[in-house]
């Protein structure tokens, strides 16, 4: 759809340990949703604490977003840690930033 916005992003656990890849059309409510599921343990991003930012693409094409995540979800720790850290080399949280 043209004149939305949508992500692909990556969320961590407060140790950097277990990563996250999701997308969504409002990346601040999603950011929320995943702390407040936090220790939920349904939720993949709940039970491992994933609700610290540390990726983000925009997007204007939901598909495009889509297809996005599907391919970063394939890739191995190795792949995805080099994508973070290009973007944001001190793997910094990114929540207050949006």
């Amino acid at each position: 759809m043209i004149g939305h916005n949508y992500w692909t992003y990556i969320t961590t656990n407060p140790k950097r340990t277990t990563l996250y890849v999701g997308m969504t059309n409002d990346l601040f409510r999603r950011l929320d949703e995943h702390f407040q599921n936090s220790g939920i343990p349904e939720t993949f991003a709940g039970r491992y604490y994933c609700y610290n930012l540390i990726y983000f693409e925009l997007h204007s094409d939901v598909n495009v977003a889509i297809a996005r995540e599907k391919e970063i979800k394939k890739w191995n720790s190795i792949n995805k840690e080099k994508l973070i850290s290009e973007f944001n080399p001190k793997w910094k949280f990114l929540n207050d930033e949006v």
